[in-house]
């Protein structure tokens, strides 16, 4: 029995020295790492923005984050590794966080995101086995019985085909950044990288409501037009009904002026004005309409236009190789 204690004991003790010398490890990495490493202002900023934690800091600072664009950023990061509305990559192990420079100020809070995305994939290489059982527990546990919101539903599912054995990872980093409102839980944990998460949340919604703004527009412009649409049918149905009834009567009154009957003839003759008037009323507001219906089909335009650039500016696939 005091043989196995002794054996127990033992094992333990080198469980706990190999625990020790693994954080000492990746303690002495990180000091190499660090030693000479000062933050580029563009860096400290989104950093600052983000209201990352002192230990959230460290995590982003180890990877020696780069804010670049073009062929520097595709040389780096592997195209369409993101399936959430974000441009950059980190490399695991600690080799490197990147964010795609994004310059359009309707884009604003774009890089933040990113940047605050991509160290919670680096905070969560970093837990524990028993801190990740229990985190994942809770983003599970969210994922299944309380999330709401069907664009992050999407983006989680984006992740179950592309990356399947990485899931929670991205849950981790796709709630921390893009949800505002997470269960007490899960806000507590994430107090642990940012002192302020609902900088991080405005950043996505405001960004997030460039599309979303552009896209109720848009449907709206498109529910007007099909109104339009079925006006102007309709009307044209009338008018050529109505055309055809005074080519009749224009006709019949000729009869009637050729036959000599000029009493018959003047009596239709004011029915016929009439009816004139009528339809060219009828034809003024027809075309008042169908004019409508191109003003709104040129800003319609304007609006997918501006949605699509938007869109180019978000897809790693746009980028040059």
């Amino acid at each position: 029995m005091n043989a196995k204690r002794i054996r127990l004991g033992a094992l333990l003790a080198l469980l706990v020295l190999v625990a020790a010398a693994a954080w000492r490890w990746q303690a002495i990495t990180d000091w190499v790492a660090l030693r000479d490493y000062t933050p580029p202002t563009t860096v400290s900023q989104l950093a600052a923005e983000d209201t990352m934690t002192p230990e959230a800091e460290h995590l982003f600072y180890v990877n020696h984050p780069r804010v670049v664009a073009g062929a520097s950023f595709s040389s780096h990061c592997p195209s369409g590794s993101e399936k959430t509305v974000v441009l950059g990559c980190y490399l695991s192990p600690d080799k490197g966080i990147y964010v795609y420079a994004v310059d359009d100020p309707r884009l604003t809070g774009v890089e933040q995101v990113t940047a605050a995305h991509e160290m919670l994939h680096a905070a969560y290489r970093r837990l524990s086995s028993g801190e990740r059982s229990k985190v994942d527990g809770m983003l599970e546990d969210y994922y299944k019985h309380d999330l709401t919101d069907q664009r992050i539903k999407d983006t989680i599912a984006a992740y179950q085909k592309s990356e399947p054995h990485d899931v929670v990872n991205e849950m981790h980093s796709v709630f921390g950044t893009e949800v505002a409102d997470l269960p007490a839980s899960l806000e507590r944990y994430y107090k642990r990288y940012f002192t302020n998460r609902a900088a991080v949340t405005t950043y996505t919604a405001n960004y997030q409501n460039e599309f979303t703004s552009r896209q109720a527009q848009i449907a709206a412009y498109d529910a007007q037009l099909a109104a339009l649409k079925r006006q102007i049918d309709g009307d044209k149905t009338e008018l050529t009904a109505q055309r055809s009834a005074l080519d009749a009567q224009a006709a019949q009154l000729q009869q009637l002026k050729d036959s000599g009957q000029i009493a018959a003839y003047n009596q239709g003759v004011d029915s016929y004005n009439t009816a004139a008037n009528t339809y060219n009323e009828s034809l003024a507001a027809t075309k008042d309409a169908i004019n409508q219906y191109n003003t709104i089909v040129a800003q319609r335009n304007s609006i997918v236009l501006e949605a699509q650039e938007l869109t180019k500016e978000l897809s790693s696939s746009s980028l040059p190789d």
